[in-house]
């Protein structure tokens, strides 16, 4: 198989550490997978309307997620975000505010920042929590496409480099509080993405980017899979019947983002490097504080069944409220209580 040629002779031995590094990081990377209406399973469509109450909250005896002795993100934690391709502002404004939303205090409950309580929950060797400060950092817009319209798991670590390599204004370098979000637009296509994936995270290799620095990519669906990764603000063609839920920001694809983007960020801040907080044996398939809430949203989630969740005057769906705007996100998993938990929970 042939994975790179700069046109130059190469010697044996780094032809062998670059397909060294490519194993690892195909073999290492954990993909998240966050409850969607894949094709092909056998879903009852009673189970998936919004009205029952079923009361478990994806709680589990036998979950066992442990501690495996590496770092979380302690430290004041900064999103640098890079636009891939063309957004529009309106869009931008949304992820931007969910974003400044996650630890700002004063707005009513349910709050943005409320669940993210659960994720400070984590801590680390010494005892010290996930921070309670997440800001929103430097942008980079990459319009023109650098790395092309379709992106592999390892491209996605150059489109990083760029980033944080470019001539002006290059994204700061924050290897301890810095998160590096990658948002592609609708029209790019990144690998696996609408197969079996909406989004993953990950750590990059300096060997590619010159640093360690926990990132993590989402995708916008709107053009090639609402159905799957904006769900229940769209649903598949295969699910005749059910109906889509009214997205509480008027954009489909970005009200579905959202979840996608709050699960990694919580992921992040717990397992940076795949070696924090995971349930499971093997650390290459980590089972992580969100993907043990798939699908959850409100209490009597699990399942298929999102939860009870809220409905506004102008019949959007959402589950809790930001700075501005109100956003439906995924609950994340307690710890100590050994369910998933979320602030517009009804007990």
């Amino acid at each position: 198989m042939r994975f790179f040629s700069d046109g130059n002779r190469r010697s044996s031995a780094p032809a062998l550490l670059t397909l060294t590094v490519l194993f690892l990081f195909s073999f290492f990377i954990r993909h998240t997978i966050a409850w969607r209406p894949w094709p092909n399973q056998k879903n009852n469509a009673t189970e998936l309307e919004f009205g029952s109450n079923k009361k478990y909250e994806g709680s589990s005896e036998f979950v066992k997620l442990k501690y495996h002795m590496g770092p979380v993100l302690t430290a004041n934690i900064t999103v640098h975000i890079i636009w891939y391709g063309t957004w529009q502002s309106s869009q931008k404004r949304i992820i931007r505010d969910f974003i400044s939303s996650i630890s700002a205090s004063g707005h009513r409950s349910p709050s943005v920042s409320g669940w993210w309580k659960t994720v400070q929950l984590y801590t680390d060797q010494t005892d010290s929590n996930v921070s309670r400060v997440v800001h929103l950092g430097k942008e980079k817009n990459d319009r023109l496409l650098s790395h092309g319209k379709t992106l592999t798991r390892l491209s996605i670590q150059s489109v990083i480099k760029s980033a944080v390599t470019a001539k002006t204004k290059p994204l700061p370098v924050h290897p301890k509080g810095g998160l590096y979000l990658l948002l592609t637009a609708d029209d790019v296509y990144v690998q696996d993405f609408c197969q079996n994936v909406c989004g993953f995270h990950y750590f990059t290799y300096p060997s590619i980017v010159g640093y360690t620095l926990p990132y993590a990519w989402v995708g916008n669906s709107a053009k090639m899979c609402p159905g799957v990764c904006a769900y229940p603000f769209a649903v598949p063609d295969y699910m005749p019947g059910l109906k889509p839920l009214k997205s509480p920001n008027g954009e489909v694809a970005i009200d579905g983002m959202i979840s996608v983007i709050a699960h990694e960020i919580a992921e992040l801040a717990s397992n940076p490097l795949v070696n924090a907080w995971y349930a499971g044996q093997d650390p290459s398939f980590p089972v992580e504080i969100a993907d043990l809430c798939e699908g959850i949203y409100g209490t009597g989630g699990g399942g298929s069944y999102t939860g009870q969740m809220l409905s506004d005057k102008d019949g959007a769906t959402y589950n809790m409220v930001g700075i501005r705007r109100r956003f439906l996100v995924q609950w994340v998993w307690n710890h100590v209580v050994n369910y998933c938990t979320g602030p517009n929970a009804l007990d």
